[in-house]
């Protein structure tokens, strides 16, 4: 299976990461990627961007080194009714938005697998998020039979993040069962390297061989093909509305 986009990745904004926008697009350029999604962390995260980052997100090219740029945050789930850190104002301007669940963010919560149930059932409704980010973390089980097939519904897209494979190695069984059960129900995924680093945007390795070992149908994996990709675009976000040299 060959991957197309990035879409979730970290620069030195996020001040934890260590390459400049620009580094991150000329190394999905060397890697031949059709499109990355710059999806710095929401302001809850320690260490996350200034005020007037995303909005000013704008002034990046939409097209640099002949690779897709999409403006997006990987904005936190701060509670467990569902509700984010993504500002209004930012929402307005960016193509793309992960949702994701960070201890540093719920550190004051020990939620049961009900709570982290409900929350991600009520993100699942938010017309602003596109991606759920590596939700098979096991401090924050859910029901996966439930809550999965709610996400395809809601045209949501289960991350595969390459980077558990690494940084949490103890969550991958739960990914295991997650695509297992994307695969059972017809459950739209996308791949996402989660590079803190230049040198790491476009490597899959571990997350591919995980979906061929389970035999995963390459159509439901929405980075798989420029086409997939696009459809998903026009559907879902409006990238295509503007007049682009994509």
């Amino acid at each position: 299976m060959n991957l197309i986009a990035d879409t979730h990745m970290h620069t030195v904004a996020s001040t934890h990461a260590y390459s400049t926008v620009q580094e991150m697009v000329h190394a999905a350029a060397q890697r031949k990627l059709y499109a990355v999604a710059i999806t710095d962390h929401g302001y809850r995260m320690p260490g996350s961007p200034g005020a007037w980052y995303f909005k000013n997100m704008t002034t990046l090219p939409r097209v640099l080194e002949g690779v897709l740029v999409l403006r997006g945050e990987e904005a936190n789930v701060v509670d467990f009714e569902g509700n984010l850190d993504l500002l209004e104002k930012d929402a307005k301007v960016l193509d793309w938005v992960v949702a994701s669940m960070h201890h540093p963010v719920l550190k004051d919560f020990a939620p049961t697998p009900d709570e982290v149930t409900h929350a991600w059932l009520n993100v699942a409704k938010d017309p602003n998020v596109n991606v759920i980010g590596h939700c098979g973390t096991e401090e924050y089980r859910f029901d996966y039979e439930r809550v999965l097939p709610e996400f395809g519904r809601q045209g949501k897209l289960v991350e595969l993040n390459e980077e558990t494979f690494t940084g949490r190695p103890g969550s991958v069984q739960n990914c295991v069962r997650i695509m297992k059960l994307c695969k059972k129900h017809g459950v739209p995924v996308i791949v996402d390297s989660d590079a803190h680093f230049s040198t790491l945007v476009g490597h899959f390795e571990h997350s591919l061989k995980l979906l061929k070992e389970i035999e995963f149908p390459e159509e439901l994996v929405v980075n798989s093909s420029v086409e997939r990709f696009r459809a998903y675009l026009k559907q879902y976000t409006g990238v295509f509305r503007e007049q682009t040299s994509d």
